[in-house]
Protein backbone atom coordinates (compact mmCIF):
# COMPACT_ATOMS: atom_id res chain seq x y z
CA UNK A 1 0.00 0.00 0.00
CA UNK A 2 1.56 3.42 -0.82
CA UNK A 3 1.49 5.64 2.07
CA UNK A 4 0.65 9.79 2.54
CA UNK A 5 1.64 12.15 4.78
CA UNK A 6 -0.55 15.26 5.38
CA UNK A 7 1.27 18.20 6.80
CA UNK A 8 -1.31 20.93 7.58
CA UNK A 9 -1.31 24.28 8.77
CA UNK A 10 -4.03 24.54 11.56
CA UNK A 11 -3.64 28.44 11.97
CA UNK A 12 -3.87 28.66 7.83
CA UNK A 13 -6.67 30.79 6.42
CA UNK A 14 -9.35 31.09 8.69
CA UNK A 15 -8.53 27.31 10.10
CA UNK A 16 -11.19 25.86 8.80
CA UNK A 17 -9.02 22.55 7.44
CA UNK A 18 -9.19 20.83 10.67
CA UNK A 19 -12.99 20.29 9.94
CA UNK A 20 -12.10 18.65 6.49
CA UNK A 21 -9.27 16.69 8.04
CA UNK A 22 -11.48 13.09 8.69
CA UNK A 23 -12.96 13.33 5.26
CA UNK A 24 -9.74 13.63 3.64
CA UNK A 25 -8.25 11.03 5.79
CA UNK A 26 -11.28 8.81 4.34
CA UNK A 27 -11.13 9.10 0.94
CA UNK A 28 -7.05 8.85 0.98
CA UNK A 29 -7.41 5.56 2.15
CA UNK A 30 -10.03 4.12 -0.02
CA UNK A 31 -8.25 5.55 -3.14
CA UNK A 32 -5.08 3.03 -1.42
CA UNK A 33 -3.01 5.33 0.45
CA UNK A 34 -1.90 4.37 4.29
CA UNK A 35 -2.09 7.95 5.32
CA UNK A 36 -1.68 9.83 8.54
CA UNK A 37 -1.49 13.69 9.23
CA UNK A 38 0.75 16.35 10.84
CA UNK A 39 -0.63 19.73 12.92
CA UNK A 40 2.54 22.16 12.25
CA UNK A 41 3.16 24.08 15.72
CA UNK A 42 5.41 27.24 14.97
CA UNK A 43 8.09 28.38 12.32
CA UNK A 44 10.13 25.44 10.49
CA UNK A 45 7.77 23.16 11.83
CA UNK A 46 6.75 21.92 8.31
CA UNK A 47 10.25 21.50 7.46
CA UNK A 48 10.74 19.15 9.58
CA UNK A 49 7.64 17.12 9.07
CA UNK A 50 8.72 16.97 5.86
CA UNK A 51 12.08 15.61 6.01
CA UNK A 52 10.43 12.87 8.32
CA UNK A 53 8.56 12.32 5.40
CA UNK A 54 11.58 11.62 3.21
CA UNK A 55 13.19 9.47 5.40
CA UNK A 56 10.73 7.23 5.47
CA UNK A 57 9.99 7.11 1.84
CA UNK A 58 6.26 8.63 1.70
CA UNK A 59 5.18 8.23 -1.35
CA UNK A 60 2.94 11.46 -1.41
CA UNK A 61 2.97 14.57 1.02
CA UNK A 62 0.26 16.89 0.81
CA UNK A 63 0.65 20.27 2.04
CA UNK A 64 -2.81 22.00 2.98
CA UNK A 65 -1.99 25.54 4.00
CA UNK A 66 -0.42 29.00 2.43
CA UNK A 67 2.72 29.26 0.38
CA UNK A 68 4.40 29.93 3.57
CA UNK A 69 3.40 26.17 4.62
CA UNK A 70 3.97 25.02 1.01
CA UNK A 71 7.89 26.68 1.01
CA UNK A 72 8.65 24.97 4.71
CA UNK A 73 8.09 21.41 2.89
CA UNK A 74 9.66 22.52 -0.08
CA UNK A 75 12.83 23.33 1.77
CA UNK A 76 12.53 20.10 3.91
CA UNK A 77 12.33 18.05 0.38
CA UNK A 78 14.45 19.99 -2.12
CA UNK A 79 17.73 18.32 -1.32
CA UNK A 80 17.23 14.79 -0.66
CA UNK A 81 17.70 12.75 -3.50
CA UNK A 82 14.40 10.53 -3.01
CA UNK A 83 11.49 13.21 -3.24
CA UNK A 84 7.73 13.05 -2.41
CA UNK A 85 5.17 13.86 -4.87
CA UNK A 86 3.37 16.77 -3.04
CA UNK A 87 -0.53 17.55 -3.10
CA UNK A 88 -1.48 21.22 -2.41
CA UNK A 89 -4.92 22.09 -0.54
CA UNK A 90 -4.34 25.69 -0.27
CA UNK A 91 -5.90 26.56 2.74
CA UNK A 92 -4.18 30.17 3.41
CA UNK A 93 -4.61 33.78 3.02
CA UNK A 94 -3.51 34.57 -1.20
CA UNK A 95 -2.47 30.68 -2.04
CA UNK A 96 -0.41 31.74 -4.94
CA UNK A 97 1.24 29.18 -5.82
CA UNK A 98 -2.24 27.03 -5.48
CA UNK A 99 -3.78 29.19 -8.02
CA UNK A 100 -0.74 28.91 -10.09
CA UNK A 101 -1.37 25.43 -10.63
CA UNK A 102 -5.12 26.15 -11.03
CA UNK A 103 -6.47 24.18 -7.65
CA UNK A 104 -9.39 25.72 -6.00
CA UNK A 105 -9.67 26.66 -2.32
CA UNK A 106 -12.80 23.95 -2.20
CA UNK A 107 -10.89 21.00 -0.05
CA UNK A 108 -13.03 18.40 -1.69
CA UNK A 109 -12.38 19.77 -4.86
CA UNK A 110 -8.73 19.84 -4.41
CA UNK A 111 -8.56 16.43 -3.27
CA UNK A 112 -9.95 15.29 -6.18
CA UNK A 113 -7.11 16.59 -8.05
CA UNK A 114 -4.83 14.64 -6.45
CA UNK A 115 -6.77 11.60 -7.07
CA UNK A 116 -6.60 12.30 -10.48
CA UNK A 117 -2.37 11.75 -10.47
CA UNK A 118 -2.25 14.26 -13.08
CA UNK A 119 1.94 14.72 -12.39
CA UNK A 120 3.98 17.12 -13.64
CA UNK A 121 7.66 18.57 -12.51
CA UNK A 122 7.86 21.90 -11.71
CA UNK A 123 10.56 24.55 -11.42
CA UNK A 124 11.90 25.63 -8.18
CA UNK A 125 14.18 28.24 -7.11
CA UNK A 126 16.90 28.92 -4.70
CA UNK A 127 18.55 31.84 -3.26
CA UNK A 128 21.53 32.11 -0.35
CA UNK A 129 20.60 28.84 0.71
CA UNK A 130 16.93 28.41 0.61
CA UNK A 131 14.48 27.91 -1.80
CA UNK A 132 11.37 28.77 -3.12
CA UNK A 133 8.19 27.74 -4.87
CA UNK A 134 6.33 31.14 -6.19
CA UNK A 135 8.62 34.04 -5.64
CA UNK A 136 11.36 36.08 -4.83
CA UNK A 137 11.42 39.85 -4.40
CA UNK A 138 13.07 42.52 -2.76
CA UNK A 139 12.67 46.44 -2.28
CA UNK A 140 9.77 48.38 0.40
CA UNK A 141 6.43 47.47 -1.03
CA UNK A 142 7.93 43.47 -1.06
CA UNK A 143 8.28 43.33 2.39
CA UNK A 144 4.11 43.84 3.26
CA UNK A 145 3.71 40.23 2.87
CA UNK A 146 5.60 39.81 5.88
CA UNK A 147 4.88 42.58 7.84
CA UNK A 148 0.99 42.23 7.96
CA UNK A 149 0.06 40.89 11.63
CA UNK A 150 -1.05 37.29 11.24
CA UNK A 151 -4.83 38.28 12.87
CA UNK A 152 -5.59 40.86 10.12
CA UNK A 153 -4.98 38.40 8.05
CA UNK A 154 -6.93 35.88 9.11
CA UNK A 155 -9.33 38.48 9.63
CA UNK A 156 -9.18 40.32 6.38
CA UNK A 157 -7.83 38.35 3.80
CA UNK A 158 -6.24 39.65 1.08
CA UNK A 159 -7.94 42.79 1.87
CA UNK A 160 -5.16 43.03 4.41
CA UNK A 161 -2.35 43.32 2.28
CA UNK A 162 -4.07 46.10 -0.06
CA UNK A 163 -4.57 48.15 3.24
CA UNK A 164 -0.93 47.15 3.91
CA UNK A 165 0.28 48.42 1.26
CA UNK A 166 -2.23 51.94 0.55
CA UNK A 167 -0.59 52.81 4.34
CA UNK A 168 3.54 52.30 3.22
CA UNK A 169 3.10 54.44 -0.03
CA UNK A 170 4.28 57.68 0.94
CA UNK A 171 7.37 56.11 2.33
CA UNK A 172 9.02 54.46 -0.68
CA UNK A 173 11.85 54.60 -1.80
CA UNK A 174 14.34 53.94 -4.76
CA UNK A 175 17.09 51.44 -4.34
CA UNK A 176 20.82 51.89 -6.34
CA UNK A 177 20.70 48.27 -7.53
CA UNK A 178 23.07 46.00 -10.03
CA UNK A 179 21.32 42.93 -11.45
CA UNK A 180 22.82 40.23 -13.59
CA UNK A 181 20.70 38.19 -15.49
CA UNK A 182 22.39 35.68 -17.42
CA UNK A 183 24.28 37.87 -20.07
CA UNK A 184 22.71 40.97 -19.13
CA UNK A 185 23.34 44.14 -16.51
CA UNK A 186 21.22 46.64 -15.23
CA UNK A 187 22.21 49.54 -13.13
CA UNK A 188 19.93 51.88 -11.55
CA UNK A 189 17.68 52.93 -8.90
CA UNK A 190 14.73 50.86 -8.74
CA UNK A 191 11.46 50.79 -6.45
CA UNK A 192 11.37 46.71 -6.73
CA UNK A 193 12.27 43.75 -8.31
CA UNK A 194 10.08 40.62 -8.59
CA UNK A 195 11.65 36.99 -9.52
CA UNK A 196 8.53 35.09 -10.67
CA UNK A 197 8.22 31.10 -10.63
CA UNK A 198 4.90 31.35 -11.59
CA UNK A 199 1.92 33.85 -13.02
CA UNK A 200 0.37 34.56 -9.55
CA UNK A 201 2.38 37.01 -7.24
CA UNK A 202 0.03 38.87 -4.14
CA UNK A 203 -3.12 37.20 -5.61
CA UNK A 204 -2.51 38.96 -9.29
CA UNK A 205 -2.33 37.09 -12.29
CA UNK A 206 -1.40 39.44 -14.68
CA UNK A 207 2.19 40.48 -12.87
CA UNK A 208 3.90 38.14 -15.01
CA UNK A 209 1.97 36.96 -17.54
CA UNK A 210 4.11 34.57 -19.71
CA UNK A 211 5.29 32.74 -16.99
CA UNK A 212 5.61 28.98 -16.77
CA UNK A 213 6.79 26.94 -14.00
CA UNK A 214 8.67 24.10 -16.13
CA UNK A 215 10.52 25.69 -18.63
CA UNK A 216 13.93 26.28 -16.48
CA UNK A 217 13.52 30.04 -16.36
CA UNK A 218 12.19 33.17 -14.20
CA UNK A 219 10.38 35.74 -15.10
CA UNK A 220 12.08 39.09 -14.08
CA UNK A 221 10.20 42.45 -13.27
CA UNK A 222 12.37 45.20 -12.26
CA UNK A 223 10.44 48.62 -11.55
CA UNK A 224 12.86 51.91 -12.30
CA UNK A 225 12.76 54.94 -10.37
CA UNK A 226 9.47 56.16 -10.06
CA UNK A 227 7.50 58.86 -8.49
CA UNK A 228 4.41 57.95 -6.26
CA UNK A 229 1.92 59.33 -8.89
CA UNK A 230 4.18 56.64 -11.89
CA UNK A 231 4.23 54.24 -9.46
CA UNK A 232 -0.03 54.25 -8.82
CA UNK A 233 -0.19 54.58 -12.47
CA UNK A 234 2.19 51.50 -13.00
CA UNK A 235 0.28 49.62 -10.26
CA UNK A 236 -3.00 49.99 -12.46
CA UNK A 237 -1.48 48.82 -15.70
CA UNK A 238 -0.31 46.03 -13.79
CA UNK A 239 -3.92 45.22 -12.73
CA UNK A 240 -4.20 44.73 -16.76
CA UNK A 241 -1.05 43.08 -17.58
CA UNK A 242 -0.11 46.33 -19.42
CA UNK A 243 2.85 47.26 -16.98
CA UNK A 244 5.21 44.94 -19.05
CA UNK A 245 5.37 47.27 -22.28
CA UNK A 246 5.96 50.30 -19.64
CA UNK A 247 9.09 52.30 -20.28
CA UNK A 248 9.79 52.16 -16.44
CA UNK A 249 9.56 48.62 -16.31
CA UNK A 250 12.00 45.78 -17.35
CA UNK A 251 10.48 42.09 -17.52
CA UNK A 252 12.41 39.39 -19.30
CA UNK A 253 13.10 35.67 -18.24
CA UNK A 254 16.60 34.77 -16.69
CA UNK A 255 17.93 31.45 -15.44
CA UNK A 256 20.10 32.98 -12.89
CA UNK A 257 20.15 36.43 -11.45
CA UNK A 258 22.14 38.00 -9.30
CA UNK A 259 20.95 40.83 -7.32
CA UNK A 260 23.28 43.40 -5.93
CA UNK A 261 22.08 46.15 -3.69
CA UNK A 262 24.18 49.81 -2.77
CA UNK A 263 21.65 50.00 0.44
CA UNK A 264 20.01 48.05 2.19
CA UNK A 265 17.29 45.67 0.62
CA UNK A 266 15.52 43.05 2.30
CA UNK A 267 14.77 39.52 0.55
CA UNK A 268 10.87 38.20 0.45
CA UNK A 269 10.62 34.60 -0.12
CA UNK A 270 7.38 33.46 -0.81
CA UNK A 271 5.79 36.09 1.11
CA UNK A 272 8.28 35.72 3.71
CA UNK A 273 11.22 37.56 5.45
CA UNK A 274 14.23 35.80 3.50
CA UNK A 275 16.90 37.89 4.92
CA UNK A 276 19.19 41.28 3.22
CA UNK A 277 20.62 40.67 -0.03
CA UNK A 278 22.83 40.58 -2.12
CA UNK A 279 21.83 36.95 -3.48
CA UNK A 280 21.99 35.01 -6.58
CA UNK A 281 18.79 33.57 -7.39
CA UNK A 282 18.87 29.82 -9.80
CA UNK A 283 16.13 28.22 -11.16
CA UNK A 284 16.21 24.13 -10.71
CA UNK A 285 14.31 22.79 -13.90
CA UNK A 286 11.58 20.62 -12.71
CA UNK A 287 13.17 19.46 -9.48
CA UNK A 288 9.49 18.44 -7.80
CA UNK A 289 6.61 16.71 -8.76
CA UNK A 290 3.28 18.29 -8.06
CA UNK A 291 -0.43 17.19 -8.75
CA UNK A 292 -1.50 19.36 -11.11
CA UNK A 293 -5.12 20.37 -12.58
CA UNK A 294 -6.21 20.08 -16.23
CA UNK A 295 -6.84 23.35 -16.06
CA UNK A 296 -3.09 24.18 -15.35
CA UNK A 297 -1.91 21.82 -18.36
CA UNK A 298 -4.14 23.65 -20.78
CA UNK A 299 -2.86 26.84 -19.69
CA UNK A 300 0.38 25.82 -19.77
CA UNK A 301 -0.31 24.53 -23.45
CA UNK A 302 -1.52 27.71 -24.58
CA UNK A 303 1.33 29.79 -23.13
CA UNK A 304 3.61 27.74 -25.14
CA UNK A 305 2.06 27.98 -28.28
CA UNK A 306 1.63 31.74 -27.48
CA UNK A 307 5.19 32.11 -27.20
CA UNK A 308 6.11 30.01 -29.96
CA UNK A 309 4.26 31.58 -32.44
CA UNK A 310 5.83 35.07 -31.34
CA UNK A 311 9.28 33.19 -31.99
CA UNK A 312 8.35 32.20 -35.11
CA UNK A 313 6.92 35.78 -36.04
CA UNK A 314 10.39 37.37 -34.67
CA UNK A 315 12.49 35.02 -36.67
CA UNK A 316 10.69 36.38 -39.59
Amino acid sequence: MKKARIIYNPTAGRETFRRDLPKVLERLELAGYETSAHATTGEGNATEAAKTAVERRHDLVIVAGGDGTINEVVQGIAEAEYRPKLGIIPAGTTNDFARALSIPRDTKKAVDIILQDNIKALDIGKVNGHYFINIAGGGDLTELTYDVPIKLKSALGQLAYYIKGIEMLPSLKPVPTVIEYDDHVFEGEIMLFLVANTNSVGGFEKLAPDALIDDGYFDLLILKKTNLAEFLRIASLGLRGSHIEDENVIYTQAKRIKVMPKDQMLLNIDGEYGGELPGELINLKQHIQFFVSDSFIAREAKIKGYLEREERNEAY
